[in-house]
């Protein structure tokens, strides 16, 4: 497991050396090098250091060489000299090291001007260099950075596999991977929406307030098919599942070497890619992500000052608009135990241009949608327009549902109480559906009241104190419940329960002798009707449920 600190060792041991990095050398220094030609060359890679002074070499190379020589058979010869800086150039050599005093005291002009020409960095060594001492200095240095990287390689491979082996979720995933790179990471989606991150939260708060700009480089940045590494330590890394690119995952500022960077970029999103096949193949990262930032916003669990970065770069609208929750709650169970409700619900969102909404699942039955409104627009005909077209789209699939709204939000951190407001507006308009399309806190009234107090432990105690000796007996609650529903008519309530009236007059004599009460009382009438509705709430929520 990551603890925080990036896997990379320092530059010298990393599994590449630049021209640059070997002339830095402190080995180097006394044979005072001088770079005469190519300077603009010297960040290219050094694969291996070869020492030759054949004049053909350049058809043993393949590319990335330091080619060490002292240029014993180029002397004299300025056509030969002018022929070998080609012939390295052919080769890709990374440099040519010319060591001066056996056969050159000074620097060849022809081979400076040939190397100025092709683009190959000319080094001349000013003093005698043992040529051995330096290849034994830098192979080890490549050797030993190669295995580091192997090592690093197998580790993040390990670490993250037993996470994903372990039914680890994708933020404990990328968690992971941002301790071992040591910087924040992000995924996203190819049309560059955020969809999890990870890392320092002040990074990242920096990188998402600014994110319009940021993906923009993100998508300039990402290569073909390969991790890329940019400036800065951006590496960008793409995500593929069966063959198919679907995503990006970007690690930025990370500090280590470039190839420690890519094997980072290689196995994290071999990981991801992973992770993915072994999800819930019926919710995408798409719906984990809007449920994460959902339940963050209807929860307060994010701060006031990431709300806005988060929900821009989940790409909501945020300048000017007006925030209105949904709480979207089933009427029965669903064909063949289907849970379908966010698909029709984002296409109703998708035919109202200029609105905008996250749609995620909420528990296991319903769905939470955070809708996003033009400031100039009429926000409750706009809400109003979404939920007529919710229940079309449902009603074609032979779903019936209930709309719950909270109020419209101008701040970001005002939706957490609005989101509340929504939950349990849906909630007791299931037990009493409104006529209209979507149901206010206004509309559920007396019911909606108790069910947002139904789990104080007041209420819990005065459901005990008004109906105690009927929550033993449920054939007489439900009778009291009958009576009450059907507005104390006698004839009604005893056709419902299928008896005659006398019988039902015992009944209801039994339910006063039980309580103590009269029924044609109407003050304690209603302290039973309040108490049935709380029963009622409490039974709803089922056992166990809480805020």
């Amino acid at each position: 497991m990551g603890d925080g600190r990036p896997d990379t060792p320092p530059a010298s041991t990393a599994g590449r050396l630049t021209v640059r990095d070997v002339l830095d050398l402190d080995l180097v220094a006394p044979w005072v090098p001088e770079v005469v030609a190519g300077s603009a060359h010297l960040h290219r890679a050094v694969r291996w250091l070869h020492v030759a002074e054949a004049l053909d070499v350049g058809v043993m190379l393949s590319g990335g060489e330091m080619v060490l020589t002292t240029g014993l058979l180029l002397a004299g010869d300025e056509r030969a000299q002018r022929e070998y800086v080609e012939s390295m150039q052919r080769a890709d050599v990374a440099a040519v090291v010319l060591g001066l005093g056996r056969a050159f005291r000074t620097t060849p002009e022809p081979m400076r001007r040939a190397a100025e020409r092709c683009g190959v960095p000319l080094i001349v060594l000013h003093r005698p260099a043992p040529f051995a001492r330096l290849t034994e200095e830098v192979h080890a240095r490549l050797v030993h950075g190669r295995f580091a990287a192997l090592d690093l390689s197998d580790r993040v491979r390990s670490s993250l596999t037993a996470l994903n082996l372990s039914g680890a979720s994708l933020q404990q995933v990328l968690d992971e991977i941002a301790a071992h790179s040591g910087c924040p990471a992000v995924v996203v989606n190819l049309a560059q929406r955020v969809l999890a991150s990870a890392g320092d939260k002040g990074s990242l708060n920096d990188l998402l307030r600014d994110w319009e700009r940021v993906s923009g480089q993100v998508a300039e940045l990402a290569g073909s098919g390969a991790v890329t590494v940019g400036p800065d330590g951006w590496i960008v890394a793409p995500l593929e599942a069966r063959g198919r690119q679907w995503g990006r995952l970007v690690l930025f500022g990370h500090r280590g070497p470039e190839e420690f960077g890519r094997v980072l970029g290689a196995r994290a999103s071999e990981a991801l890619a992973m992770h993915r096949l072994l999800g819930d193949q019926d919710r995408g990262w798409e719906d984990q992500a809007a449920e994460s930032l959902l339940h963050d916003l209807a929860t307060g669990t994010a701060r006031p000052e990431q709300l806005v970065t988060r929900v821009r770069a989940a790409g909501l609208p945020v300048n000017r608009r007006i925030f209105v929750p949904l709480v979207v709650r089933p009427l029965g169970a669903a064909p063949e135990g289907r849970d379908d409700l966010p698909e029709p619900i984002e296409h109703a969102l998708a035919e109202h241009p200029g609105v905008a909404g996250l749609v995620a699942r909420i528990g296991t039955a319903g769905t939470a949608v955070l809708l996003s409104i033009p400031a100039g627009q009429d926000a409750d005909a706009a809400v109003r327009k979404v939920a007529v077209r919710v229940h079309e789209e449902l009603a074609g699939r032979g779903r019936t549902v209930v709309v719950g709204a909270g109020f419209g939000c101008r701040e970001l951190d005002e939706v957490r109480r609005s989101f509340v407001e929504a939950v349990h507006v849906a909630d007791a308009a299931v037990a009493g559906p409104p006529d209209a399309p979507v149901a206010r806190l206004r509309d559920v009234r007396l019911r909606g009241l108790v069910r947002l107090l139904r789990d104080e432990p007041e209420l819990q105690a005065f459901i005990g104190r008004e109906l105690g000796p009927l929550l033993g007996n449920p054939a007489l609650l439900e009778v009291l419940r009958t009576y009450l529903a059907t507005g104390r008519n006698k004839s009604a309530a005893a056709q419902v329960h299928h008896v005659s009236r006398p019988a039902l007059y015992r009944r209801l004599q039994s339910i006063e002798s039980l309580l103590g009460i009269d029924l044609d009382d109407w003050e304690q009438l209603t302290s039973l009707y309040v108490a049935l509705l709380a029963h009622e709430a409490q039974r709803a929520a089922g056992p166990g449920s809480g805020r």
